[in-house]
């Protein structure tokens, strides 16, 4: 029985799960705005482990969500998961937090329909959202790219089956999935615990483990950084 360490900082909400197999045995939540993830992600680590009565050498392997999502929380995410890893020698998995988010509503909310459309959002702000589609059975199409959420985007889905939409991205346009029966709209689905134990389970089982030294964020779209203009 394998046991796993998984955890996502993409989003502000922050989770840390220990799990044997696909079953969490310890967990960390934090879904408050304050963005702490910096100050907790660590603790929560130490705690879930000894919790479970376990120590960090026993892991088979870390794994942690690379986005798409906030730049700073993924790095931090990052960071944690590949400091752990590189000192305990553990394999390393990078899972999509889309994917978290499909493991967690199917888990939540399946099995779909085979026409049906997966798609999980991740706020970036305004009336934006990181996404991208997938299949009823969670298998990806198409590629993580930002979209601008409006009615023009919800008359071009198609017409069979029903288009799945949550994240906390989905959760702020609530009002316009209500004028489009075709989507449903499943609030409160977030990269949260059995989202996590269950992706990592089976990456693990798949032996998909990533280069320690190669792994990066998926940042969803190029950070806009300002330059100061030199002094001519």
């Amino acid at each position: 029985m394998a046991l796993l360490l998984a955890f996502d900082t993409a989003t502000p909400y922050l989770a840390v799960v220990l799990s044997k197999d696909d079953e969490p045995c310890a967990w960390r939540v934090d879904a408050t705005p304050a963005l702490s993830h910096a100050e907790k992600l660590n603790v929560f680590i130490a705690e879930v482990v000894r919790e479970a009565g376990h120590k960090l050498a026993d892991l088979d392997a870390v794994a942690v969500g690379t986005g798409p999502g906030s730049y700073t929380g993924l790095r931090i995410g990052l960071s944690a998961a590949k400091g752990l890893c590189f000192a305990l020698d553990k394999p390393l998995i990078g899972m999509g937090t889309l994917d978290v988010l499909v493991e967690a509503v199917v888990r939540a909310h399946g099995p779909f329909g085979g026409a049906d459309v997966l798609y999980p959002m991740v706020d970036a702000r305004r009336m934006e959202v990181y996404t991208r589609a997938f299949g009823h059975a969670g298998d990806r199409q198409g590629e993580t790219a930002p979209l601008v959420l409006d009615e023009a985007w919800c008359r071009v889905q198609p017409p069979n089956g029903t288009v799945h939409v949550f994240g906390d991205g989905a959760d702020k346009a609530e009002a316009l999935w209500r004028a489009f029966p075709q989507i449903l709209h499943h609030p409160g689905i977030r990269p949260g615990i059995h989202g996590l134990a269950g992706c990592v389970h089976r990456l693990f089982a798949e032996q998909r483990f990533s280069d320690l030294a190669y792994l990066v964020p998926e940042y969803g779209k190029p950070a806009n950084v300002a330059q100061k203009r030199g002094r001519e």
